[in-house]
């Protein structure tokens, strides 16, 4: 049996789509909102933090909370140089992302990615909703989302109880790599 490799797919790069933002201030501190197509922090920051940049000047770090993110990478890279990435579980919220930048530090509410596109332009209008309520919005959302894909999986326990890959950069729950 042959295989063939096409290694001009590979070659080309495919424009990255618009990132989801809105930047309204909002109260509790938040700078805006953000809303990921994914999970995957390599792949989503990087647009970020360069259309953050053109507007707040050159972003140098990011702080995140692990618990919605499967893999959190020690830094990203963003127009040839390196943004550094860091995480804390007592400090960051689960579902804001801190921006440091020399103009100081900005908070971005994160709308979970398996939001609805009605649900996120809802929360992204405010729609009256507060900054607690947004968050709250946010980790019903998040709970769901984990239940629905626990429920399709076909899940004969919990989660937790699941072997972890190996080589695998999850985290703990106090923070600390398994």
């Amino acid at each position: 049996m042959s295989v063939t490799i096409d290694r001009t797919a590979s070659s080309r790069r495919v424009p990255s789509l618009p990132v989801r933002l809105c930047l309204t201030p909002a109260p509790g501190g938040l700078d805006g909102m953000w809303w990921p197509r994914s999970r995957a922090l390599t792949r989503e920051l990087p647009p970020l933090t360069a259309a953050l940049g053109a507007l707040w000047g050159r972003i140098t770090g990011i702080a995140v909370n692990p618990d919605h993110w499967p893999v959190i990478p020690r830094w990203v890279s963003v127009a040839g140089r390196t943004v550094h990435v860091g995480w804390s579980t007592e400090e960051q919220d689960p579902h804001r992302l801190t921006l440091f930048s020399a103009g100081g530090r900005r908070a971005m509410l994160v709308i979970p990615p398996e939001t609805s596109a009605d649900a996120a332009a809802r929360l992204m209008a405010g729609d009256g909703i507060d900054a607690p309520g947004r968050e709250e919005a946010a980790d019903r959302i998040d709970a769901r989302s984990r239940e629905e894909a626990w429920e399709t999986d076909g899940g004969a326990g919990p989660p937790s109880s699941l072997p972890r890959p190996i080589g695998s950069t999850e985290r703990s729950p106090a923070g600390r790599r398994r």
